[in-house]
């Protein structure tokens, strides 16, 4: 199976049916996808190797709002066909947070446990759907994915809806960017004078 495959597929899981039954084909959301779609086809891609070693954690954040029975299931079962898709790829399972919407990343207690795997080295690629499945605060998602790669065996993680890979080539000047002052010519103050213990 070719890298093309994969990740069409992985596209075909994004396009999950309750977004048609929801907003039907004329309305605002709609709009703002398919402009989204558009503006993909013109930045660059790269995408976990098909062919790399990978152990895989899938988070999902799961909200019932299809009329479809089963639907988690059938969702996990359309991931698990496609990582399959890829040998060397190693599923290490799915973290599921239930909620319309991102909370805060400390408040969602299956995307900390996958983060605790990663750091333990039991996952080395995250893979979810898009990137408000984590978080709403872009700062929040550009930090993590500069700790995540910054380990001794770096960790990436993959937007489907987005095609977003923080371990690209492309971004790993910006995620070895350790400072977040400023400006380079910033200047830290001065440690306080020692008081002597005397006085």
């Amino acid at each position: 199976m070719d890298e093309i495959d994969v990740y069409e597929k992985m596209s075909a899981i994004a396009e999950t049916p309750q977004f048609s039954m929801i907003f039907g084909t004329e309305n605002e959301q709609s709009r703002l996808i398919a402009e989204h779609k558009n503006w993909l086809k013109e930045i660059r891609h790269e995408r976990p190797n098909p062919g790399a070693h990978f152990k895989v954690g899938i988070y999902i954040r799961y909200f019932n709002q299809t009329k479809y029975e089963n639907y988690l299931s059938y969702h996990k079962k359309q991931f698990a066909d496609t990582v399959a898709l890829c040998p060397n790829w190693d599923l290490v399972g799915f973290y599921i947070d239930e909620g319309s919407s991102a909370p805060n990343m400390e408040t969602a207690p299956e995307w900390s446990r996958l983060l605790q795997d990663a750091f333990d080295g039991k996952v080395d690629l995250i893979i979810t759907q898009k990137v408000s499945n984590v978080t709403r605060k872009m700062h929040e998602i550009t930090i993590l994915a500069r700790l995540l790669a910054a380990q001794k065996h770096p960790i990436g993680i993959y937007f489907i809806s987005e095609d977003i890979f923080t371990l690209a080539s492309y971004y790993q000047e910006d995620l070895k960017d350790t400072t977040f002052l400023p400006s380079p010519d910033w200047k830290l103050l001065p440690d306080d004078p020692e008081v002597n213990a005397d006085d």
